[in-house]
């Protein structure tokens, strides 16, 4: 693609329209998207814009419009010659959000090709290929050619997005993230979006995490991100779904690398914690009914172990091997509970933050992780405990790290009297689809 037209808009005009609570146009959109790209608009200027659209908004035209631009700034993946439909699923992220992980094989197992480009970790919501790199000699980077082949010879990939997928995302994102505004909802929902619909999925499934270890606390404006998101699939002829589920508190008992590629593996073979269980199954029936295959339960899948042998294809396919010991932690530290009662709250954003500061996640982009650094967890909300029994293991190579862990769980776990817990709200929250 050529440099934008040098005078077809200009910046400070785009910026004025937005500030005063305009709405952009078609041509204005596309300009500035395609503008930015190229260097013709200035860091500065697009900080401007993304200012402006975080306090005054977009109407659904214009974040449709702005979507079709950003994925117009790159390539677009085409998976018609496969010879099964596809569908995919993305997570807003939350703390032991390894669903992908079973899930993927899971859906490919009942039939429905998986293409999950997934991304790494940051701050304290863990990254699905830096879980998969705990697996000796996985790699998460494949050509199209070699993606396209592993989806029609074994059905799923997960594997890193190409840097030609949505390069004006890439772009936009690290702005967002160093000019406060990365809470805006338009400009969240076209990031998702765009490389989504890029990489040529026709059935996609959100998962909108709500709570203290999701991105969005409030039910309110996760459900508000459900439906842009679903609009902007619709609009570009992507059946799209969202279901809100909570990340009040962890999901499964892990949250680490290594630890929950063991807890997906133990899923896959028929086992695992029961939240990890009905949530992958919820979001596979959920894929399998936007591609268009209902005469499958993916429960069988799960049980008759064809979901298992997917995953060990897919693993060795991308030079991993399935069955090789995982990384194990130097050192560990049990959290043992001050008193008898019921656990009454397990904090995801504690247990995020101490895994996170145990090595399981990075501070920058570039900041290496340990595969084998997390937290397990030995009761969740509104199990019995006694006096100095084990709640949690930390898991690090670096013992320094142990303290500033503790100190991130400080008030985030507790037991109280029997009689005092309150009852915990459902795994899924509630279903967004087009209207």
């Amino acid at each position: 693609m050529g440099g934008p037209g040098q005078d077809a808009h200009d910046a400070v005009e785009v910026i004025i329209a937005k500030r005063d609570g305009g709405e952009l146009s078609d041509s204005q959109v596309d300009w500035v998207v395609e503008a930015y790209t190229h260097g013709v608009v200035a860091e500065e200027q697009m900080s401007a814009l993304a200012m402006a659209i975080l306090l005054n908004g977009m109407s659904r035209r214009e974040i449709s419009r702005w979507t079709a631009a950003m994925i117009a700034s790159g390539e677009r993946m085409d998976f018609s010659s496969l010879s099964r439909p596809t569908a995919d699923k993305h997570s807003t992220g939350g703390v032991g959000d390894k669903i992908t992980l079973p899930l993927a094989p899971l859906v490919a197992a009942c039939g429905v090709a998986v293409p999950q480009l997934s991304g790494r970790g940051l701050g304290h919501t863990g990254g699905t290929l830096d879980k998969l790199e705990s697996i000796a000699g996985w790699r998460a980077d494949l050509s199209n050619a070699e993606m396209l082949h592993q989806l029609e010879d074994v059905g799923a990939v997960i594997c890193a997005a190409g840097a030609g997928l949505a390069p004006a995302d890439r772009k936009l994102y690290a702005l967002r993230d160093v000019t406060g505004t990365v809470e805006a909802i338009p400009l969240i929902a076209s990031s998702i979006m765009s490389k989504k619909i890029a990489e040529g999925t026709r059935a996609l499934v959100l998962d909108v995490k709500v709570g203290s270890g999701a991105f969005m606390k409030d039910a309110a404006r996760a459900r508000e991100l459900g439906e842009t998101m679903v609009a902007l699939g619709t609009d570009a002829g992507v059946t799209t779904v969202a279901l809100l589920t909570d990340m009040s508190t962890p999901l499964g008992r892990t949250a680490g690398n290594a630890l929950e590629v063991a807890e997906s593996v133990d899923v896959l073979a028929g086992g695992g914690p029961d939240d990890v269980v009905a949530l992958t199954l919820e979001l596979a029936r959920e894929m399998l009914l936007a591609a268009g295959v209902d005469d499958v339960d993916p429960a069988d899948r799960l049980r008759d172990g064809s979901a298992m042998d997917v995953w060990r294809r897919m693993i060795t396919t991308q030079g991993g091997e399935p069955s090789a010991p995982l990384p194990r932690a130097r050192e560990t530290q049990a959290v043992t509970s001050t008193r008898s009662g019921v656990l009454s709250t397990l904090d995801a954003m504690a247990v995020g933050l101490a895994a996170w500061r145990l090595g399981a996640g990075r501070a920058r982009k570039e900041d290496p992780v340990q595969a084998a650094a997390g937290v397990v967890m030995h009761a969740k909300p509104g199990d019995q405990v006694t006096e100095g029994q084990e709640l949690l293991t930390l898991y690090t190579d670096e013992p320094g790290r142990f303290d500033r862990a503790l100190a991130a769980l400080e008030g985030g776990v507790a037991v109280s009297d029997t009689g005092s817990v309150r009852e915990s709200q459902p795994l899924v929250i509630g279903r967004i689809s087009a209207t």
